[in-house]
């Protein structure tokens, strides 16, 4: 009888302190990404990111690059009324299930193109005729580290105000003896009034909706 109470004992200690782990990682650990209904964005569910404030292009989508050529550059709709191409979202442990603010994950397209190449979000080298850091496709899914650096961002909040208004960010942190630029990404509109995504110092404001 002691034994077992003992027993007992031990296993509802245990329990505790599972309990109280868990509460400790829940508070530590960031935010959860909130699609339009409040609703938690999850990994490898499909989202339209589109852009808080109307009138200025719809949702994202994937267009040749400024040369005219592959790999296909993410783009903008130039119609409001259009949601664009469904994306999935990755981070670095897939088995995590919850999408959250500020941690690296890769984005992809879920489409197929004319280029034979993924649809998997990378930052292209650096444009000389625009002067602009372009987000492009083409990139690798997973496998987190130097050789990948180009292929991760991250959702921040707009604003802490703004409960479902969020941003996208280039700033790996895959790699920690890497130096990566970190800055925000946002619409640079080209000669032919193509709205293409690029490194910015003013961040696109944007929401999801899940597919």
């Amino acid at each position: 009888m002691k034994m077992t109470l003992s027993f007992l004992f031990l296993l509802l200690l245990i329990f505790m302190f599972n309990s109280a782990i868990n509460m400790v990682l829940a508070e530590s650990a960031p935010a959860a990404v909130r699609d339009i209904t409040g609703r938690k964005v999850r990994s490898g569910v499909g989202y339209y990111i589109l852009p808080v404030v109307r009138g200025r292009g719809g949702g994202l989508t994937l267009g040749s690059n400024i040369n005219g050529s592959c790999p296909f550059d993410v783009v903008q709709e130039q119609h409001e009324i259009s949601n664009g191409f469904p994306l999935t979202f990755t981070p670095t442990n897939p088995k995590r299930g919850v999408i959250r603010v500020c941690t690296d994950l890769n984005i992809k397209f879920s489409a197929a193109t004319i280029c034979v190449q993924s649809t998997v979000w990378k930052l292209s080298n650096f444009d000389e005729s625009t002067r602009q850091w372009f987000v492009t496709s083409g990139g690798v899914e997973g496998n987190p580290g130097r050789e990948t650096i180009d292929n991760w961002f991250k959702i921040e909040k707009f604003a802490e105000e703004a409960d479902d208004d969020y941003k996208l960010v280039f700033c790996p942190t895959v790699c920690n003896y890497c130096k990566v630029i970190c800055r925000d990404v946002g619409v640079f509109i080209d000669s032919k009034g193509v709205r293409r995504l690029a490194l910015s110092d003013k961040p696109f404001k944007i929401m999801l909706k899940k597919v």
